[in-house]
């Protein structure tokens, strides 16, 4: 399945935005867990497997946990009790993130670079992808249960609307003067 990171969703409101990045988030955590279960794949499809996984945790993952800190945890903190609880296990979760995409992104840029070393590294990629699978899915999940309800209930049309700016300008393409 191609999964473009510079993909645009269809327009919707922030959470909408929100969603579809945890839904790649998803899809990547799922393509690692495959690429390492693959039977004898093709050097070709682990190096490109192991490119997109790698790029995507490198690059877009960061970029969506900033959109959390700084586009949408100060407009919500101090705003209702239970959210900010939310928030702040999501601030600490963020940085727990580290540990479990570094083993995945080690192993993926092993792959990148030596494709012919899949089978030794399967086991360890499938241990890395599970252990980010189950670490994402209860971050995912509390941020989607709390938090992302909260942003539809607390903020007018203007406060989505800037959020949404700062989270595309975040992925905008550097251009003359930035």
């Amino acid at each position: 399945m191609l999964t473009r990171l510079g993909a645009r969703p269809a327009e919707g409101d922030l959470v909408d935005l929100l969603l579809d990045c945890h839904q790649r988030i998803r899809t990547f955590t799922e393509l690692a867990a495959r690429l390492a279960a693959a039977e004898r794949p093709a050097p070709d499809e682990v190096r490109d497997a192991a490119a997109r996984v790698h790029r995507y945790f490198s690059e877009a993952l960061p970029l969506h946990a900033r959109d959390e800190e700084e586009s949408i945890l100060p407009r919500l903190e101090g705003r209702d009790a239970a959210v900010d609880r939310a928030l702040s296990e999501m601030r600490a979760e963020h940085a727990a993130h580290e540990e479990p995409v570094g083993a995945v992104l080690a192993l993926c840029a092993a792959l990148r670079d030596d494709p012919s070393r899949h089978a030794e590294l399967a086991p360890a990629l499938a241990r890395a992808a599970a252990g980010l699978r189950g670490h994402f899915e209860r971050h995912l999940e509390a941020e989607e249960r709390v938090i992302f309800p909260a942003i539809r209930r607390l903020f007018d049309a203007q406060a989505d609307a800037r959020a949404r700016d700062e989270l595309r300008a975040r992925r905008a393409p550097p251009g003359p003067g930035r």
